[in-house]
């Protein structure tokens, strides 16, 4: 562990310097017209590049700089080849004609865009306890798009919708998020424990959809019965759909039962899906896919910007400047510092955040560990980036959902969120029902 702290030195003010412009380049990649991928991995690369030049100027041993970066590649690297694994089955399910059905499903009974807003946000909310909020994020997000292209009123509010409605499920799941599971393997919390975030979870979140709703157009979208074409499922539609649910019940199971990363048992998903595919070419009556060719349809971007933004987070983590919320508890108290954690992880990260209150360790009952939980999971609702689930609907609706769109409406998720702290207070401090 680094004994030093370079927050105060030339590297700390120039590392943090060059974590705020490039977050200003992410938040305003429409203005710049620069993919938020490209300043996000140039600060996380070159933050660790200064800090080994400072290390190299001062002569210090860099053994604590390799062992934080080999500790660093590990966490992102599961984070990394989970959502790989993630997007690879949904550009199958894609190619399988899996959403277009879905579609067709839902529009063809002439739900109206309303409906539709409903329908995908209590999926995203009820699928994110047993999933994951990234995941679901990612899978309903494309079942938003294929249901109207054009609407980009529906679209925006939809994504929100979706954003908030699977970081709120995650939230009161020991697995529906990387914080809580972090708090859960950390022993701040029995399973039960998680449960009783539900009340404020869900009263949140749909305060939030209701206030959504008003911006959601009427009327429904266009379906003519008679000229509609029926599509078709492909081959191994429905069967790569119960091999995506596998795969996330394995990484589930072996995350839990044996502690295995949680992209292990993605990865392992992956060879199945490769291993079907090769058995649906050998017969000849059936039409296969190639998993390779539905790879390249990743946003890469995504990928790539999830690397940047959480090597610099780590970049700030090493330089000492995350110590410094460990202070906050001995200042503001447990119950303000951590509401306040669910805006400081909008604007960083809430897996660092996360990690640094879990290292600190302050003094604090179930009820605030539970809190800290809870803000760290639907507080990165209220930027667009500010979560693993907004990052990807990011790269599902590239151009649609971005940082100025979702900024314009997070004053009602803010409401939301004052109302599942309020609610959280009632019930945990004032009952005492946990």
């Amino acid at each position: 562990m680094q004994e030093i702290n370079l927050a105060t030195t030339w590297v700390g003010f120039l590392d943090l310097a060059i974590f705020i412009i490039s977050y200003l380049l992410v938040a305003t990649e429409e203005k710049y017209e620069i993919n938020k991928a490209k300043p996000a991995l140039f600060a996380g690369t070159f933050m660790f590049m200064m800090i080994g030049v400072y290390y190299a100027l001062n002569h210090l041993n860099t053994a604590p700089l390799h062992e934080e970066m080999v500790k660093l590649i590990e966490e992102i690297a599961e984070i990394y080849f989970f959502l790989f694994v993630a997007m690879t089955y949904i550009e199958t399910l894609i190619e399988r004609g899996v959403f277009d059905v879905l579609k067709y499903k839902l529009v063809s009974r002439g739900y109206s865009y309303k409906k539709l807003f409903w329908l995908t946000g209590l999926l995203a909310f009820f699928i994110s306890p047993v999933a994951d909020n990234l995941t679901t994020a990612l899978i309903l997000s494309t079942v938003l798009f294929t249901i109207d292209k054009e609407k980009k009123d529906f679209l925006v509010a939809g994504a929100i919708n979706i954003v908030v409605a699977a970081n709120a499920g995650g939230a009161w799941s020991p697995f529906g998020d990387i914080t809580t599971l972090m708090a859960w393997t950390a022993g701040k919390g029995e399973f039960v424990d998680f449960l009783y975030l539900f009340v404020p979870s869900i009263a949140g979140w749909l305060l939030t959809a209701w206030l959504l709703s008003f911006y959601v157009p009427k009327g429904e979208p266009i379906f003519n019965g008679a000229t509609a074409q029926i599509p078709e499922l492909k081959d191994g539609g429905m069967v790569v759909v119960w091999l995506g649910i596998f795969t996330i019940i394995i990484a589930v199971l072996g995350h839990q039962f044996f502690h295995f990363p949680a992209m292990w048992g993605m990865m392992f998903g992956l060879s199945l899906l490769k291993l079907y595919s090769y058995f649906l070419s050998k017969k000849r009556d059936r039409v296969s896919f190639d998993v390779f060719v539905n790879m390249k349809k990743v946003e890469n971007d995504t990928l790539l910007f999830f690397f940047g933004i959480l090597s610099a987070v780590g970049a700030l983590h090493y330089l000492g400047y995350l110590h410094y919320i460990h202070h906050l508890y001995d200042i503001a108290g447990a119950t303000v510092t951590n509401i306040g954690v669910g805006f400081l992880s909008a604007i960083v990260d809430n897996v660092p955040v996360m990690s640094a209150i879990l290292k600190s360790s302050p003094q604090m009952g179930t009820d605030q560990w539970m809190l800290v939980t809870l803000t760290a999971g639907i507080g990165g609702s209220l930027i667009s980036f500010g979560s693993a689930a907004g990052v990807g609907v990011m790269g599902r609706l590239r151009g649609i959902y971005t940082f100025g769109t979702h900024f314009k409406l997070a004053w009602t998720i803010l409401v939301g969120y004052i109302l599942s702290m309020i609610l959280w207070y009632i019930q945990f401090e004032i009952l005492k029902l946990y």
